[in-house]
C-alpha cells in the first residue's frame, strides 16, 4: 500500500509532461501576440491605445465608408503628442461618388432628369399689352412645348451675361421638344434681331399685335396702377392735342408704330420665320388662333376648343381643368384690367395718326387685322 502512494506522488510520466510544455508554450505565444497587436501599428495606420486616428495608405485602401472616416496617411505628420490636424472636408470627395447619384443631370432625389437645357427654337418677341402673356400659358399646354415662365429680358437688358446664362434659365427639353420665352420689349430693341441673328438665324419669332390705340390704353392703365401720380392719357399722347401733334416719343405711343420696328427684323429675318398673332381674335377664337401657332411651330394641333372657355367676368378665354391640374387656369389679377374712361375725340386722334402706320403694316405682312 504505501508503494502505491509514493507511485502517484512521484514524478509526472514524460508524454504528460510535453503536453503540459505545450500548452504553456502557446498561451505565452497569443498573449505575446495581443500585445504587439494593441501596442503596434496595424495594417490601417497608428496604435488605437496610443490615441492616433486611423488613416489610408493610399486611395485604394479601403471602401467608401473607409474613405470617409479616415484620413490620409502623412509620413511627415504629427507625432502621438502632437495635436491632430482637422480632417479633410467631405467636399474635398467627389459629390457623385458621396451622394450615390448620378451626374449633373440628376434630381435631388437621386433620379436621372429628363432632357438637356438647350437656347430656345422659339421667341414670344412682342408686343407689351398686345396678348402675349396668354399666348405663352395656352402654348403651355401643348406637350411638345416647354417654355420659360418668366421674362429673362436677354436680349434687351441682360445680354452681356452670355448665352451660357442665357441657356441655363431655360427648361430641360427633350429632343422632340420645342424651348420657347417670351420678352415682348424685344420687338422695339434696335440691337435684339441682330442679336437674336446671332445666337441663330434659324429661330422663329411670334408676334402678338393688338389695335394701337387699345394698346396704348392698356399700357397707360397698367402703368396707372402703378403710378397713381402720373400725367393724363391725354396729356401724355399728345404734344399738341389742338394741332394733333402726337407725341410718339411716348413708348405707349411709339411702340403700335408696329411697321417701323418690324423694319429691323426684316433685315435679319425672312417674313416666312415671323407669325403675327391677332390679339382681338385671341380673345373671340383662341383656339383659332394658337392652331395657326402650332401649324407655325411645326407641331400637331393639340390645343383645341376642348381647352377653353370664355370668363365672362375677366372677358377673355381660360383653360378648362385638365387631368393635370384641380382648377382652371386663368391669368392673373393684372390681366383683365378694366381700362381708364378715355375722351372719344382722342381716341379718334389716335386712329387717324394710327391708319397710314397700320395700313402700311397690313401690306408688309399680308393681312388685314381690320383695326380702322
Amino acid at each position: 500500500m504505501a508503494y502505491r502512494v509514493l507511485g502517484r506522488a512521484g514524478p509526472p510520466q514524460p508524454r504528460r509532461a510535453r503536453r503540459l510544455l505545450f500548452a504553456f508554450t502557446l498561451s505565452l505565444s497569443c498573449t505575446y501576440l495581443c500585445y504587439s497587436f494593441l501596442c503596434c501599428c496595424d495594417d490601417l495606420g497608428r496604435s488605437r491605445l496610443l490615441g492616433a486616428p486611423r488613416c489610408l495608405r493610399g486611395p485604394s485602401a479601403g471602401g467608401q465608408k473607409l474613405l470617409q472616416k479616415s484620413r490620409p496617411c502623412d509620413p511627415s505628420g504629427p507625432t502621438p503628442s502632437e495635436p491632430s490636424a482637422p480632417s479633410a472636408p467631405a467636399a474635398a470627395v467627389p459629390a457623385a461618388r458621396l451622394s450615390g447619384s448620378s451626374l449633373s443631370g440628376s434630381n435631388h432625389s437621386g433620379s436621372p432628369k429628363l432632357g438637356t437645357k438647350r437656347l430656345p427654337q422659339a421667341l414670344i418677341v412682342g408686343v407689351k399689352k398686345g396678348g402675349t402673356r396668354a399666348v405663352l400659358e395656352f402654348i403651355r399646354v401643348h406637350p411638345d412645348v416647354r417654355a420659360l415662365g418668366t421674362e429673362p429680358h436677354f436680349f434687351d437688358r441682360n445680354y452681356g451675361r452670355g448665352l451660357d446664362w442665357y441657356r441655363s434659365l431655360m427648361p430641360r427639353t427633350l429632343e422632340s421638344q420645342i424651348t420657347l420665352e417670351k420678352t415682348p420689349s424685344y420687338f422695339v430693341t434696335q440691337e435684339a434681331p441682330r442679336r437674336i441673328f446671332n445666337m441663330s438665324r434659324d429661330t422663329k419669332l411670334i408676334v402678338v399685335v393688338r389695335n394701337p390705340v387699345t394698346r396704348a390704353i392698356s399700357d397707360y392703365t397698367q402703368t396707372l396702377s402703378k403710378k397713381p401720380d402720373i400725367p393724363t392719357f391725354e396729356g401724355l399722347s399728345f404734344r399738341n392735342r389742338t394741332l394733333g401733334l402726337v407725341d410718339v416719343s411716348w413708348n405707349a405711343i411709339r411702340i403700335g408704330m408696329y411697321v417701323l420696328h418690324l423694319e429691323s427684323w426684316l433685315q435679319y429675318f425672312p417674313l416666312a420665320q415671323i407669325h403675327f398673332v391677332s390679339g382681338e381674335r385671341l380673345i373671340t377664337d383662341p383656339a383659332g388662333e394658337m392652331g395657326r401657332v402650332q401649324d407655325f411651330l411645326g407641331i400637331k394641333r393639340f390645343i383645341t376648343d376642348k381647352h377653353f372657355y370664355f370668363n365672362k367676368t375677366k372677358g377673355f378665354p381660360c383653360l378648362k381643368k385638365t387631368e393635370s391640374s384641380l382648377l382652371p387656369r386663368c391669368l392673373g389679377k393684372s390681366k383683365g384690367r378694366t381700362h381708364v374712361q378715355i375722351d372719344p375725340e382722342v381716341i379718334e386722334q389716335l386712329r387717324e395718326f394710327y391708319r397710314p402706320y397700320n395700313i402700311k403694316f397690313y401690306e408688309t405682312v399680308g393681312q388685314d387685322f381690320r383695326w380702322e
